[in-house]
């Protein structure tokens, strides 16, 4: 669980980034959670957006994909959100908290 300071860090690192997820209206498909899952182990912070014609909320997507991944929720604004999990060795981190 992520405290507020280290979600406000998250934010400002995220701020710059581009957006690399998009939930169409196919939703939450094996594919998109296999792309999230591969750019969040190398990069740790993602930026997702939840397209227009999608049946879903960008909050519930965000929740879903997260769960799927082992993630958190770092921020939803409007149609994006932001993901972030450190990486598993403690050695290959690039986002320290």
């Amino acid at each position: 669980m992520l405290t507020s300071k280290q979600r406000a860090a998250l934010r400002g690192l995220a701020n710059p980034i581009d957006t690399i997820l998009q939930v169409g209206k196919d939703g939450i498909t094996d594919n998109v959670v296999a792309q999230a899952d591969q750019a969040i182990a190398v990069r740790e912070l993602i930026k997702g957006r939840v397209l227009e014609n999608a049946l879903l909320d960008p909050r519930d997507a965000a929740a879903e994909i997260a769960e799927q991944l082992g993630a958190e929720v770092v921020q939803v604004i409007g149609s994006r959100f932001v993901l972030y999990r450190p990486a598993k060795e403690e050695k290959n981190r690039k986002i320290k908290l």
